[in-house]
């Protein structure tokens, strides 16, 4: 099976309206700037997203946020978007908001096969209104349903054109996870090497969860907040 694509364009074929899109990246670290980019300029509308956030203003889930791409986002940090505010008061976009670790688990349950799992967290709060709630051994949690996607899209370091990935530093984030729970998943990389030129032991996702994958470029690898002494 061929794997590799020429571009973010090709990678994103057969990614329609309505659809629900997984988006690897904490914060604008190790986001698909390239996937991104092409769904802005393809204009598929009435998508869900699901996402750790929403990008911020002009990057990010932030473009497809302003073109009004997205129906529903399902996010654990939101804030540092001022677009994304007005639409979520104004009513225009729904939001499914998650505690952090219960949003990552949920990802890596749907790629696990796992339906559902059950977690202390959100317990006796708005989290867990509407879910099926059980004590175990003398505490209460809350079941989870797990997520999963129609397309999933990851940027990783380097990749193989096998689809073998590994990811650097921080930007393995929520990628990894993400990459499995996708029907589709397709992976945008720094570097893009022949098979047998990575390091089986330091592979972080096997290629068998990957169906494209293509070299990425012009990454601007933005910082949200830049700090700097005086």
């Amino acid at each position: 099976m061929k794997k590799v694509v020429k571009n973010a364009t090709e990678a994103i074929k057969g990614l329609e309206n309505g659809m629900t899109l997984m988006l690897g990246g904490f914060g604008l670290c190790g986001i698909p700037e390239n996937c991104i980019s092409a769904l802005v300029k393809a204009g598929q509308k009435n998508l869900t997203c699901i996402s750790n956030n929403a990008g911020v203003d002009g990057f990010g889930i932030g473009l497809m946020l302003e073109q009004r791409q997205v129906k529903k986002m399902i996010s654990s940090y939101v804030g540092e978007n001022a677009e994304f505010e007005r639409q979520l008061l104004s009513g225009e976009l729904e939001v499914e908001l998650t505690p952090q670790g219960t949003l990552a688990e949920k990802c890596r349950a749907g790629g696990a096969g796992i339906p559902a799992f059950f977690t202390a967290t959100g317990y006796g709060t708005e989290v867990a209104e509407g879910k099926e709630t059980r004590e175990i051994n003398g505490r209460m949690y809350v079941l989870e349903e797990a997520l999963t996607a129609d397309f999933a899209l990851v940027k990783a370091w380097k990749g193989d054109t096998m689809g073998n990935l590994i990811f650097k530093g921080t930007a393995r984030n929520f990628n990894p996870m993400m990459a499995r729970a996708g029907k589709i998943t397709v992976a945008e990389v720094e570097e893009l090497v022949e098979p047998g030129e990575l390091d089986p032991n330091h592979i972080h996702v096997p290629g068998i969860y990957v169906q494209r994958i293509f070299k990425g470029t012009d990454y601007e690898k933005r910082i949200e907040q830049r700090t700097v002494s005086k």
